[in-house]
């Protein structure tokens, strides 16, 4: 309990403290107008009160991977605890801050067009297809997670309370939410499951303080305590765990706040600290659920009744037996809403970032189902792939995605002569988890760890020995 304690402590004053030295670094104009103002057109680029700002950046990026990462997660042991509160404030919330800000700068511009301006047209190309493949992945995935969420709680009305039935109305919710302008669906239905996220949440953790169980400490966070020994710390837990910790996927995201967001000083309060409020999420599932369970053998044999691994029954039980029968239902509405904004958000990227690099006007209805059409027709193919196949490619997209954004990040800040170690070092890391994972991984090339070590440390050295290139030619061509 004190570890975790103290964890929440250190996540607040992350935000305080480290949220201000970055909004220092970025140099923020609240002088600036805003994209929202010198761009507005009704639909996409629409001044929106700051709460409502905040409240839709944390429910796009807060899907299920702050409660089932987690959860999976802590069963590696305490490490997951530091990896949420270090990677969440010197990784995720700096990356989600300044690609968002860099947006803004760029009257809102998708996040390949931004990656593409730092690290070349070549990079750009890789960027746009990287990121509309996560996007429909996304849409996919949080179109079958919360439906099955939904569908345990109705499975009694037959073919009404089935997976399909719910798949079918998410998917046309989000249709609706991708094709409307953003205040018109999205802006008015958030609100409602804001609430019942907070709920969840404050739920959860009043449960932690009034249940009893058992709580690991810090005295043992760098031993592996996953049950299955196969899989080391080092690169599976910062894989499992990353919306919470650092997550690709909410660099996508941010452009669409950065077109509705009043004032460059409102930056730290919507970006840095949405991520910050997801961390916070994810620490609380995670001691939720070892606390629940007791153990780690014990967490692992709870969600793993048939041998494959699923989260959403721990949540289920910890919900009904810590809130009682109307606070389970609640609260599992909360669950469900978390996928569910960021599934609907997810659509609306992918239709932002193909109408950017295709130069195509989104004016009308009609122009922005042409645009969507394709996206929504790929992702109900995929909804008949095996949803552990799809998850765990997910994963891998979303993590890799996050380094491509920090590198682009690190030239920005470096070309404009501001401090990019809080970007570097992250980007270093980040480089070393996806090289290494995609390397030892099943759905991988599934060779050795120390093979994948040896080839994480390669390409990490690799790409810092040509960004100090680029930066000492930069500093050269400068001084002539």
């Amino acid at each position: 309990m004190i570890t975790f304690c103290g964890a929440l402590v250190l996540l607040v004053l992350g935000y305080i403290i480290y949220g201000y030295v970055v909004e220092r670094i970025f140099g923020i104009d609240p002088s600036r107008k805003t994209p929202c103002y010198t761009m507005q057109d009704g639909v996409d680029y629409i001044p929106m009160p700051t709460w409502k700002v905040y409240l839709i950046q944390f429910l796009n990026i807060a899907g299920t991977g702050p409660i089932f990462g987690a959860i999976l997660g802590i069963l590696y042991g305490p490490a997951a605890y530091l990896w949420i509160v270090f990677g969440c404030i010197f990784g995720g919330a700096v990356h989600d801050y300044l690609s968002g800000m860099i947006s803004l700068r760029r009257n809102g511009a998708s996040l390949p067009e931004i990656v593409g301006d730092e690290l070349g047209a070549g990079v750009r190309l890789v960027m746009r297809i990287f990121s509309l493949v996560l996007m429909v992945l996304v849409g996919t995935v949080f179109v079958t997670t919360p439906a099955g969420l939904l569908a345990s709680m109705t499975g009694d009305w037959g073919f009404w309370g089935s997976a399909m039935f719910w798949s079918i109305v998410i998917f046309v919710y989000y249709i609706l939410a991708t094709l409307l302008p953003i205040d018109a669906l999205i802006g008015r239905i958030y609100p409602i499951f804001g609430v019942a996220l907070l709920f969840m949440a404050v739920g959860v953790l009043t449960g932690i303080f009034v249940q009893d169980g058992w709580m690991p400490e810090i005295t043992t966070a760098f031993e592996n305590h996953h049950p299955d020994k196969e899989l080391s710390i080092f690169p599976m837990l910062f894989i499992t765990i990353a919306c919470g910790a650092i997550s690709g996927f909410h660099a996508t995201q941010s452009p669409m706040m950065a077109r509705c967001m009043k004032n460059e000083r409102l930056g730290r309060r919507v970006f840095y600290g949405a991520m910050i409020t997801e961390g916070v999420v994810a620490l609380i599932w995670a001691a939720a659920a070892i606390k629940y369970a007791g153990g780690y053998e014990q967490l692992q044999a709870l969600m793993s009744p048939d041998g494959n691994s699923n989260p959403a029954i721990v949540v289920n039980a910890i919900c009904q037996d810590w809130m009682g029968t109307v606070g389970a239902v609640l609260a599992i509405l909360g669950v469900v809403a978390a996928p569910v904004t960021s599934g609907d958000t997810a659509f609306r990227s992918a239709r932002l970032i193909a109408a950017d690099f295709l130069h195509y006007k989104q004016s009308t209805v009609l122009r922005r189902l042409v645009v969507s059409l394709p996206l929504f027709v790929i992702a109900v193919v995929l909804m008949n792939i095996n949803f552990d196949v799809l998850w765990r490619y997910f994963a891998w997209f979303n993590q890799t995605l996050s380094i491509f954004t920090l590198w682009a990040v690190t030239v920005w800040l470096a070309r404009n002569g501001k401090c990019f170690y809080v970007t570097l070092f992250p980007a270093l890391f980040m480089t070393a988890v996806c090289t290494t994972y995609i390397l030892v991984a099943p759905e991988g090339f599934r060779l050795s760890y120390i093979i994948g070590y040896i080839g994480g440390g390669l390409a990490t050295l690799l790409l810092l020995f040509l960004f100090v290139r680029w930066h000492v030619g930069q500093k050269n061509a400068l001084a002539a």
